[in-house]
C-alpha cells in the first residue's frame, strides 16, 4: 500500500473518528446534565473518579503497549505471532484488575454505604468488564490495521447508546440502586463492544465472496485464537521488546493523563462531592479536545507507523515518503494551533455562561468558571502535544522510546508532587495548572526530536506552529470584544442580554475563520483534499 492510499485511510479513519467521539460525548454531555438532576454528587463522583479510575487504568495497563507495538508492524509482519502477544493482555488484565481492586477495596478510604450504596460490587464489576474488554483485543486491533472504519463506528457507537439508555432508565426508575445501576452499564458495555467485533469477523471469515476476506491476513476465525507451533517461536521477540519499552511509557503516561484523578483518590485533596463537581467541569472542559484531537492523534499515528521506518534517519527513508510525512505534519501542527486557540480565546468568555446552562448555579457559582477557563489554556497545550507526540513515538527507535521513558518517569513524579501542592494553594484549579506545565515540558520534547530528526533535509514541519500577523490580530480583537461583553452582558442580566453576547462571540468568530480561511490557504488545500480522498475512499469501499 502507497503512502498516499495509507493518507487517504488515515483521513477517513479520522474523519469517522470525529463522528464518534461527537456521537460519544454528546450522549456523555446529556446523560451527565440528566444524572446531576436525579442522583447526589458523591455518587457521580466516586463513578466518574474512583471507579472509572479503576476501569481505564486497568485497561491502559494492560493493553496500550501492546497496541502500539502491534500496530507499527511492517509488511512482513507475522499475524499469527502478533495474536499470540496480543491474547497476553486477558491474564495481564486479570492480574491488574485483581491487584487494583484489592487496592480500591482495602487501602482507599471507603465513602459512606448511606450515601454511596455497594460500593464493593461496583469495584468488582468495573474491574471485571475491563477483562471482558480485553478479550476484543486481537479482534480491534485487526480492524484497525485494516481501517475498517465503519466497524469501529457501529460497534462503539452501539455500546455508547445502550449504556446510555440503561443507565438513563435505571436512574430513573431505581435511584436507590445507587452502584448497581453503573456497574450493570458498564459491564453491558463492555459485552457489547467485544460481541460486535467478533460477530462482525466471524461473519466475514465465513464469506469467501467478500472483497475484504480476501485482503486479510487471516482465512478463519480460529486463526485469530492463540497458536502454538514448534516451527517459531510463540511471539515475535522483536514485537515483544517494543511492547515492554511502550509499556514502560505507557505506566508514566497513564500517570500523566489520569494524574488528577490519582492524587484526588490516593490523597484525598477533595472529597467524593467535589471530586463530582471537579469532574463534571472537567469533561465539559475536554469536549471539544476528545472530539477532534483524539480521533486525529489515533488516525494519524497509524499513518506515520506505516509511512516511516521506526528508528531510521530521514535521510536513508524514502524521500517521497518522508516529504509527505512533513507535510502533513506540518498541516496537522496549524490544525491543532488554530483549533486550539480558538477553544483559549472564546472559552474564557464563555465559560461561566456554558456552566450556568448545563449544571445552574452548582458549577456556575465558585470556582467553576475559574477552572473551565484554565482548562481552556490546558485545550490548547493538548492540542499541540497530541499531535507532536503521535509523530514522535510513530518514528522514534526502540532505544529512543527507552530514553524518553525517563522523561516521563521524571515528569511523572514532579506532576504529582507540583498537583498535591498547587491543589492545597488554589484548590482544583491547581491540577490544571500542574498539567499544563507538564503538557509544556512533554510539547518541548517532541518538538527536540522532531527538530533533530528533519535537521537534515529539506522539510521543515515546525513551520505550522507559526501564524500570520493579521490572525493573530483576529484573535486578539476577539478576544477584547468578547471579554468587554462578558462583562456587562453575562450572566445576570436575564436571556435577552445572554443571547446578545452568544451573538457578539458568533461575529467575532466568523471575523477570525474568515481570517483564517483567507490567510492559511496551505491548510485549507489540505484540508480539501483530504476530504476528497475520505469521500473517494467511502464510495470504492
Amino acid at each position: 500500500m502507497g503512502s498516499r492510499e495509507v493518507l487517504g485511510q488515515a483521513a477517513r479513519l479520522a474523519s469517522s473518528g470525529l463522528l464518534l467521539q461527537v456521537l460519544f460525548r454528546l450522549i456523555t454531555f446529556v446523560l451527565n446534565a440528566f444524572i446531576l438532576r436525579f442522583l447526589s454528587k458523591e455518587i457521580v463522583g466516586i463513578v466518574n473518579v474512583r471507579l472509572t479510575l479503576l476501569y481505564s487504568t486497568t485497561i491502559f495497563l494492560a493493553r496500550e503497549a501492546f497496541r502500539r507495538a502491534c500496530l507499527s508492524g511492517g509488511a512482513q509482519q507475522d499475524w499469527s505471532q502478533t495474536f499470540n502477544l496480543l491474547w497476553l493482555t486477558v491474564p495481564v488484565g486479570v492480574f491488574w484488575s485483581l491487584l487494583l481492586g484489592w487496592v480500591w477495596l482495602h487501602l482507599l478510604e471507603v465513602p459512606d454505604p448511606n450515601v454511596v450504596p455497594h460500593y464493593g460490587t461496583g469495584v468488582v464489576v468495573f474491574g471485571l468488564s475491563a477483562v471482558v474488554e480485553l478479550l476484543g483485543e486481537p479482534f480491534w486491533v485487526l480492524a484497525q490495521a485494516q481501517m475498517f472504519v465503519k466497524l469501529k463506528v457501529i460497534a462503539e457507537s452501539l455500546s455508547v447508546i445502550l449504556k446510555s439508555v440503561l443507565t438513563a432508565f435505571f436512574v430513573l426508575w431505581l435511584p436507590h440502586w445507587g452502584l448497581y445501576i453503573f456497574s450493570l452499564a458498564q459491564l453491558l458495555y463492555t459485552a457489547v463492544l467485544v460481541l460486535c467485533y467478533v460477530t462482525y469477523f466471524t461473519k466475514l471469515l465465513g464469506s469467501s465472496e467478500s472483497t475484504k476476506q480476501q485482503t486479510l491476513p487471516v482465512s478463519r476465525i480460529t486463526d485469530l485464537l492463540p497458536n502454538i507451533t514448534r516451527s517459531r517461536a510463540f511471539v515475535n521477540w522483536k514485537e515483544a521488546k517494543l511492547t515492554w519499552s511502550f509499556f514502560k511509557q505507557s505506566f508514566l503516561k497513564q500517570i500523566l493523563t489520569e494524574g488528577e484523578r490519582y492524587v484526588m483518590t490516593f490523597l484525598n485533596v477533595l472529597n467524593f462531592g467535589d471530586q463530582g463537581v471537579y469532574d463534571v467541569v472537567n469533561n465539559l472542559g475536554s469536549l471539544v479536545a476528545r472530539l477532534i484531537f483524539q480521533p486525529i492523534e489515533e488516525s494519524f499515528y497509524i499513518f506515520f507507523a506505516k509511512v516511516l521506518e521506526r528508528g531510521k534517519d530521514a535521510t536513508l527513508q524514502k524521500q517521497e515518503d518522508i516529504a509527505m510525512a512533513a507535510v502533513v505534519l506540518e498541516s496537522l501542527l496549524k490544525l491543532a494551533l488554530l483549533t486550539g486557540l480558538t477553544i483559549t480565546i472564546f472559552g474564557f468568555a464563555y465559560s461561566q455562561l456554558a456552566l450556568d446552562i448545563y449544571g445552574g448555579a452548582m458549577l456556575s457559582s465558585g470556582s467553576g468558571p475559574v477552572l473551565l477557563r484554565s482548562y481552556c489554556l490546558y485545550v490548547l497545550l493538548l492540542a499541540i502535544n497530541g499531535v507532536t507526540e503521535c509523530f514522535t513515538f510513530a518514528a522514534m527507535s526502540k532505544e529512543e522510546v527507552d530514553r524518553y521513558n525517563f522523561t516521563m518517569l521524571a515528569l511523572s513524579s514532579s506532576f504529582l508532587v507540583l498537583s498535591y501542592l498547587l491543589t492545597r494553594w488554589c484548590g482544583s484549579v491547581g491540577f490544571i495548572l500542574a498539567n499544563c506545565f507538564n503538557m509544556g515540558i512533554r510539547i518541548t520534547q517532541s518538538l527536540c526530536f522532531i527538530h533533530r530528526y528533519y535537521e537534515r533535509s529539506p522539510h521543515r514541519p515546525l513551520a505550522g506552529l507559526y501564524l500570520s500577523p493579521a490572525l493573530l490580530g483576529a484573535f486578539a480583537l476577539s478576544g477584547g470584544i468578547t471579554g468587554v461583553s462578558e462583562v456587562f452582558l453575562c450572566c445576570e442580566q436575564g436571556w435577552p442580554a445572554r443571547l446578545a453576547h452568544v451573538a457578539v462571540g458568533a461575529f467575532c468568530l466568523g471575523m477570525t475563520l474568515g481570517t483564517a480561511f483567507l490567510t492559511e490557504t496551505k491548510l485549507i488545500r489540505f484540508v480539501r483534499t483530504q476530504l476528497g480522498v475520505s469521500r473517494l475512499a467511502d464510495k470504492t469501499s
